[in-house]
């Protein structure tokens, strides 16, 4: 399977639009916003646990990282709420699940090789610190190395700005809209290739 799969091209998907589509486990849905492969895929998708429901334990060979969207996740590490960032690196492994279910945010054999990074942030309660270049947007670290940079802004109404994504940027619209050069972006997805564009919350 190939869904947005040339990264040389702007992509937005809204996430309510998509159906849920059935995993090989029973109680686990998604919502596809980007795949290259079928089961085992180069994978960007909205996921949810129903209540109770659990994946078999399996070793990520290409890494994963997600976002807690909603309830709260669970596995051998720990209980995971709504706004935890955990980022589990190629070699890494575990038993998914969540008892009161929970919908994530995930990224799948998208990691270097060789990144063994473990990461789990739960952001509830942390501050977010205000860029002085840019008025109107707070930004919240999460991960950075040399390939990439991962965190939460948040952006106070008519915010614009002109960016130049440094190798492209995606962009998961949790609450609210933007504009991205003519386009109104409501979420979730936005990939914008590495030009320049102006951008303005609403």
């Amino acid at each position: 399977m190939e869904l947005n799969a040339d990264f040389s091209k702007r992509a937005a998907v809204h996430a309510a639009t998509l159906p849920w589509v059935a995993s090989p486990m029973a109680g686990v849905d998604r919502r596809m916003l980007d795949r290259i492969g079928d089961e085992i895929a180069r994978a960007t998708s909205i996921v949810r646990y129903a209540p109770g429901s659990h994946f078999s334990p399996h070793t990520h060979g290409g890494g994963e990282e997600f976002l807690v969207l909603e309830g709260v996740f669970t596995d051998e590490h720990g209980d995971f709420p709504a706004g935890s960032y955990i980022r589990n690196p190629p070699t890494s492994r575990h038993t998914p699940g969540s008892e009161p279910g929970c919908v994530i945010f995930v990224k799948l054999w998208q990691f270097d090789p060789k990144d063994r990074a473990q990461v789990r942030i739960d952001t509830g309660g942390l501050a977010f610190v205000s860029r002085a270049e840019h008025a109107g947007i707070a930004e919240l670290n999460l991960f950075q190395d040399a390939h990439e940079t991962v965190r939460l802004e948040r952006w106070a109404p008519d915010t614009t700005i002109a960016r130049t994504p440094r190798g492209g940027a995606e962009l998961l619209v949790l609450r609210g809209m933007f504009r991205a050069g003519r386009a109104i972006v409501g979420g979730p997805l936005n990939r914008q290739p590495s030009r320049r564009r102006r951008v303005r919350s609403r």
